[in-house]
């Protein structure tokens, strides 16, 4: 028994490795690159207090933790184009990139969130 509970919870490790693994990423130096060739679809996550302490410029703000966040982003986001997504340090990005990728969008988690982009830019 012992041995069929550590395959099925070895299991559940790998499966969740694995989606985790599904949400592409970008570093903080690729973002701005690519913010210096085109106009990209950035969105700022953070809670409004959070973005008043600063966020980048062209980005579009829509707090994760608004009980509509993905029919709000549902709305503004073209899926025909990728979404990049930032928050403070990356985390709750990640989760938010899960909501719109279900909703069959192309996303990018920014590493490090807008922490990162602080320290480098």
């Amino acid at each position: 028994m012992k041995q069929l509970i550590c395959i099925l919870f070895s299991g559940f490790l790998f499966i969740n490795c694995e989606k985790k693994q599904d949400i592409k990423t970008v570093t903080t130096i690729q973002l701005k690159e690519l913010l210096s060739k085109s106009k990209i679809q950035l969105i700022d996550v953070r809670t409004p207090e959070e973005v008043s302490k600063g966020s980048i410029k062209t980005a579009l703000i829509i707090n994760y933790f608004d009980s509509d966040f993905g029919v709000k982003t549902s709305k503004k986001l073209n899926k025909d184009k990728p979404v990049y997504l930032f928050c403070r340090t990356g985390n709750r990005s990640r989760k938010a990139a899960k909501i719109l990728k279900e909703k069959g969008f192309d996303v990018y988690n920014v590493l490090g969130g807008y922490t990162k982009w602080q320290t480098e830019n």
